[in-house]
Parts: C-alpha cells; structure tokens; sequence
C-alpha cells in the first residue's frame, strides 16, 4: 500500500456537509475556524450556479459559518473557467441567474442570443418554456450544449423541484444533443478547484455526503475522499457502490483533529 501523504489542502461539498436543511451542521463552525487558524488551503464546493460566491458567503454567514467568497468555488466559477479554456471571448445564450451570468462576464463572455457559440444551462428558480424553446432552436441551429450540473431536483422548503438534470433532459429529448456537464460527478469540477488553490491531488481532501457524485469525482481526481453521514448517503449504502471512500466519519466534528494532522 502506497502511504498517504500529509493533507495540505481541504474541499468540502456545502450541503449535507456543513448545512443541512438551512441550519449549520454540528461542529462545522468549529471545523471552519480550525481550517482559517492552520493557514490550510481550502475551498467549499457547490454545484448550485444560482448564486456568486459573495452571496454564498453571506448566506452562510447568516447561518454561523464564517466563509469568505475566495473560499467558495461553484458548478458557475467551474463552468466559467472551462469554456474560458475552450474558447476564449465567446459567446453565449444562458439560463441561469447571478451566478452563472456573473462568472461568464466576468470570464469575458458575451451574453447573446444572437448566433452563440454556447447554450448554457445553469440553475434558476423560475425555468422559462420561452427561455427553453429559445435554447433548442439555438441548439438545432449548432450551438453547443453546456450544463453546469447534471442535479434532476433541487430541495425547498415545499419538496422537491426540477433542477438543471432534468431541464437539461427535456432539452436534449427535443434536440437530440446531449450537454457536457462540468459540475460533481465531473472531476473537472475538482481539477479546476484544485488549480484554483493551486492544490496537489496527492495531499488534498475531499469530503463530501454524496457516494454519487462528491466521492466518486474527489476519487476520479485522485483526492483522499472522506465521506460523511450528515446528508444523502447512509453508512448502510456505502456497500452498494463498487468503490468506497477512503474513510467515513459521522460529521465533519470528527475530522477537526485531522487538519493539523497527517492522514
């Protein structure tokens, strides 16, 4: 067995690792200032496009979790970065919102209806058929088809609702084209957070409470995957899956103790 080198950089998936349900997860207050006092890089991931880094810092803050916005890397940032490498100063037609529109202008991208060279696909609360026929007929027409993640629902207060997965299905049953999907379980969604921190995958953590998309794509990027049991997954689960994380904990209160240590 090769030895594990020592962590030197940290990313968590937000949901069901360090909120669940609106409210911070126990011990993840403490796990985040732990992280601030060592000087470790870290970054916390999201495949949610909706909003830009700034509004995830104050939403988190509102709940207790002090994050800055350079610590927040989303499926939009992600997304922004890959079609930056692709084809720099393009265009694009984008359903989305702040997140997504805010990292394409900012990646030097403009925003068109008119000929693009992409149709993006990000999340939004408000999905528009007029919006959605538009982006068929620019894709029918040869635009590209970029999803920023493949989630089919989304939570709220109310239940489930139809996220970027399935808008993205009915798009492609009426167009026939499939999108690239850049968000978990993509490793390129860890690979550009990587490059972001400027992290090795060789000391580098990922946790997560997906077995489906966090660790299967920390695992493909060659990450140590740390799996939690405070959102998706079950401890019972693990074994239905034919690769397994390289350790489970019940909370991120129980990896404190590992961020100054060798693992």
């Amino acid at each position: 067995m090769k030895e594990s080198k020592p962590i030197e950089c940290w990313l968590s998936d937000m949901d069901g690792v360090l909120v669940h349900e609106g409210h911070p997860v126990p011990g993840a207050d403490e796990f985040v200032r732990r992280l601030h006092q060592s000087g470790r890089r870290f970054l916390v991931l999201t495949n949610n496009s909706i909003y830009t880094p700034r509004d995830l810092s104050v939403r988190l803050r509102a709940v207790g979790l002090e994050i800055p916005p350079e610590s927040i890397w989303t499926s939009a940032l992600a997304t922004a970065r890959f079609l930056d490498t692709q084809r720099p100063g393009g265009s694009a037609y984008v359903i989305g919102e702040a997140g997504l529109t805010t990292a394409l202008h900012e990646a030097g991208y403009v925003l068109t209806d008119i000929d693009p060279d992409y149709v993006v696909l990000g999340e939004t609360r408000t999905y528009s058929f007029t919006q959605i026929t538009r982006a068929i007929r620019l894709i029918e027409a040869g635009a590209r088809f970029i999803a920023t993640n493949p989630d089919p629902v989304g939570p709220s207060s109310e239940g489930s609702l139809p996220a970027c997965g399935a808008v993205a299905a009915m798009i492609t049953k009426a167009t026939g084209v499939q999108p690239y999907f850049v968000g978990k379980p993509n490793p390129m969604m860890m690979r550009s957070a990587l490059r972001a921190i400027e992290g090795h995958s060789e000391t580098t953590a990922m946790i997560g409470d997906r077995m489906d998309t966090d660790i299967v794509s920390g695992m493909e990027a060659g990450l140590h995957t740390i799996l939690v049991l405070t959102g998706v997954t079950t401890k019972d689960e693990i074994e239905r899956y034919p690769f397994r994380p390289s350790q489970v904990a019940n909370s991120v209160a129980d990896l404190i103790d590992l961020i100054d240590a060798d693992v």
